[in-house]
């Protein structure tokens, strides 16, 4: 009888296992079909309310929800963006605010180093200028241009002066704030090693502050993008702004469009590169 029952427990045992195997063996496929699907899913998401936007657009034209002067369809915006890129004006335009945008962060970025060490390095300077430094950080960008107009003028040096002034606050803030935070322990080994203060700065702290110095540069760029936009949108001739306020002038919503999407393409494609170029410019570094 004892034989018997072991044996009917061995017998059931197996059938259990069997029947697990049998449904992991089934499972596997299924879990990774549902592994890829939750990776699409993952990665379509970013897309959905821009394609959502897209089909609204495109049946508020077709069905006239508003009049086509003022929202043209988006095949005729995407002929318009064709045709700029074809004729080669919208290179022409991108290429010129790019220029001043380079231009107003590298002469922002230079005062900002100078005035973020300073600070950093001397109490007395930081005691003088960072409250002035910190106050200037609450003034829009763009609060600056009527006092600017009348003493540069609206040409060029308006553009650049403009992006100057919005990149120097935050690569001298990020300057400041990297020399406060590199470790004592740093400071202390250069003092021991006897270092003099220009190889102590090169050797330590430039190395230690870096990071700091990179990120305000990334930020200085991204506000000087979108200062440099609204500054060519009042006064220019020339430039991404200049084309929205010509098709704005013209009542060529479709040029307003194309420049409204060049622009944050570009905005996008130019944050991506930064951000690229900054991890691999620290990882360089190490």
């Amino acid at each position: 009888m004892k034989l018997s029952l072991n044996k009917a427990g061995n017998g059931a045992l197996a059938l259990s296992e069997a029947r697990v195997s049998g449904f992991a063996r089934d499972s596997g496929p299924a879990v990774k079909l549902r592994a890829a699907l939750s990776v699409a899913g993952d990665r379509a998401l970013p897309f959905i309310f821009p394609v959502a936007v897209l089909l609204i657009w495109h049946f508020a034209t077709l069905w006239q929800w508003v009049p086509s002067q003022v929202l043209p369809s988006p095949a005729r915006v995407a002929a318009t963006f064709a045709e700029f890129v074809m004729d080669g004006s919208l290179f022409v335009h991108t290429g010129i605010s790019l220029a001043r945008v380079l231009q107003g962060v590298l002469l922002g970025g230079t005062v900002g180093l100078m005035l973020g060490f300073g600070m950093g390095l001397s109490r007395l300077l930081n005691e003088l200028l960072g409250p002035m430094i910190r106050a200037l950080a609450s003034v829009p960008k763009l609060g600056w241009v009527p006092l600017l107009v009348p003493l540069v003028g609206i040409d060029e040096a308006l553009k650049v002066v403009s992006i100057a002034i919005g990149a120097t606050v935050p690569v001298t803030l990020n300057t400041y704030t990297s020399l406060q935070r590199i470790p004592a322990r740093y400071l202390e080994t250069a003092r021991v090693l006897r270092l003099t203060p220009s190889r102590a700065f090169f050797k330590v702290i430039l190395p230690a502050t870096l990071p700091g110095i990179v990120t305000g540069f990334v930020l200085a760029f991204s506000f000087g993008w979108k200062a440099l936009i609204a500054v060519e949108l009042m006064a220019s001739s020339e430039g991404l702004g200049f084309l929205m306020t010509w098709g704005r002038q013209l009542f060529q919503m479709d040029v307003v469009l194309t420049s409204v999407l060049a622009i944050g393409v570009v905005g996008w494609l130019l944050d991506r590169f930064l951000q690229w170029s900054s991890r691999h410019l620290l990882h360089w570094l190490e």
